[in-house]
């Protein structure tokens, strides 16, 4: 749970509900993620889970497995920002559903110091790792769902 100000912990809700509604752009059918990039208040950059940029809009195969090239909604995010003049650095990065072991590796690697998730995953690597970095996560419910 956040252990912010009230202040700050309605608007880590806020970002999150934003985030959710931008998961609505995926066109993934087992799971839609969003994520938004904020620093100084500022959403600097925004993500969600899909294809890679000039692939056709299906992310799951036949089989209903994801293909292994769709992107995560935290990488579409980093690569945005890193395409831009924006810098994620200390910045915090608000995802519907907790990172993975290798989108952990990429919020390091940006320099993000704060991750909020509204919904856990199975796996606890990717929150595990992060923390181990010294990135504060933070896991907020939201009953929006």
């Amino acid at each position: 749970m956040c252990e912010k100000t009230d202040k700050q912990y309605e608007l880590d809700k806020r970002y999150l509900r934003m985030a959710l509604i931008w998961a609505e752009n995926s066109y993934c059918k087992r799971r839609r993620v969003g994520a938004l990039i904020v620093k100084d208040k500022m959403i600097i950059s925004d993500g969600f889970n899909g294809t890679p940029s000039s692939f056709e809009n299906i992310c799951e195969d036949e089989n209903n497995v994801t293909k292994p090239y769709v992107l995560h909604a935290e990488a579409n995010a980093i690569t945005k920002v890193a395409a831009s003049s924006n810098s994620s650095k200390d910045a915090t990065i608000y995802v519907t559903s907790a990172p993975c072991i290798e989108c952990a590796k990429l919020i390091i690697q940006s320099g993000i110091r704060r991750v909020v998730y509204s919904e856990k995953y199975r796996v606890e690597d990717g929150c595990n790792l992060l923390m181990r970095a010294g990135i504060k996560v933070d896991y907020i419910e939201l009953n929006e769902k």
